[in-house]
């Protein structure tokens, strides 16, 4: 784990096991609950012979998703869509296409969707992880504390954390507390447009619970700090703040920070090693300034660092 301070750009070489010690008594630690679904599924159309791959990106309401589908071209509205194996069965009807290349899918109602779902899915892998998903990967791409089934990828930051070091965090003093936004497109869209103003980010689905607002409204009241975990921690606790809705709910959010941006609510951050040009990098140096991030990760590149989902993490205060 690397440390970082924002305000003098200082870093220092460390191990994630630490991180009790560097919180503070009175801390607020918030984490994101969210649960990754088996959302890759492989199915044909019915009368082709050819095999098509659905990734469902965000539920929309009962039996409507959100996808993104492969042959895209293939899937024009109206194409009817089968996931079927000798003891389950899926159905699918493509009824809308979005602005961003993914495709609407509307489910025959069955009677439990979710569990039809863990028997026909497939854990959607990042693709720099070259082989095929395994039983294992439905426990092992879960953080520790996945409660709220709905996203298609890992909240990464929070696979750092185990059990005894969640215990020792408490035993601290510090509050621990959740929050949900469920990981969708919005979270790792690359960045496509030669201005950073054009940027505009697919919506995710986020609740945040009455706990989690009572216990962020009292420590910024009493001047205590708001850790979070994870860039779509901190997308949704600005969210809310910048829409004036500190308070328990649930929408949606399509939220982009960049160098430039303020942030209201968050103190601290723990958060993975991102890719260059995207749009996680830039919330990152939004909340720790351009320059001194750059710097943070050259460091990171020279010392062999990991990057990606399995990584290693940053410790911004």
């Amino acid at each position: 784990m690397l440390l970082l301070d924002r305000e003098s750009g200082a870093w220092q070489d460390s191990w994630f096991n630490q991180l009790p010690e560097l919180l503070r008594e009175g801390d607020v630690l918030v984490l994101n609950d969210s649960r990754v679904i088996p959302a890759r599924l492989f199915g044909m159309r019915p009368g082709s012979t050819g095999r098509v791959e659905v990734l469902l990106t965000e539920q929309l309401s009962d039996w409507e998703w959100r996808a993104l589908t492969r042959p895209a071209r293939r899937m024009a509205v109206g194409q009817e869509l089968a996931f079927i194996t000798p003891d389950v069965r899926l159905q699918a009807t493509v009824v809308d296409a979005g602005e961003f290349g993914e495709r609407l899918l509307r489910f025959r109602p069955v009677d439990d969707f979710f569990a039809r779902l863990e028997l026909l899915g497939h854990v959607p892998l990042p693709p720099y992880i070259r082989r095929q998903d395994q039983p294992l990967d439905r426990e092992r791409y879960q953080t520790v504390f996945a409660r709220q089934r709905g996203s298609v990828a890992a909240p990464t930051a929070g696979l750092h954390f185990t059990p005894e070091v969640l215990e020792r965090i408490r035993a601290r003093g510090v509050v621990i507390t959740y929050l949900t936004l469920h990981v969708g497109l919005g979270t790792f869209q690359p960045v496509r447009v030669p201005e950073v103003s054009e940027i505009r980010l697919h919506t995710e689905r986020y609740s945040l619970p009455a706990k989690t607002a009572e216990e962020v409204n009292r420590a910024r009241l009493q001047g205590r700090r708001i850790v979070a975990a994870g860039t779509t921690t901190v997308r949704t606790l600005e969210h809310c703040a910048q829409i004036g809705r500190m308070e328990p709910h649930s929408g949606t959010t399509d939220i982009f920070l960049s160098p430039g941006s303020r942030l209201n609510v968050v103190g601290a951050l723990l958060t993975n090693f991102h890719l260059p040009q995207s749009t996680l990098l830039m919330l990152v140096s939004a909340f720790a300034g351009k320059e001194k991030t750059l710097a943070a990760y050259r460091h990171a590149v020279e010392a062999g660092y990991r990057f990606f989902s399995y990584g290693d993490c940053m410790f911004i205060a």
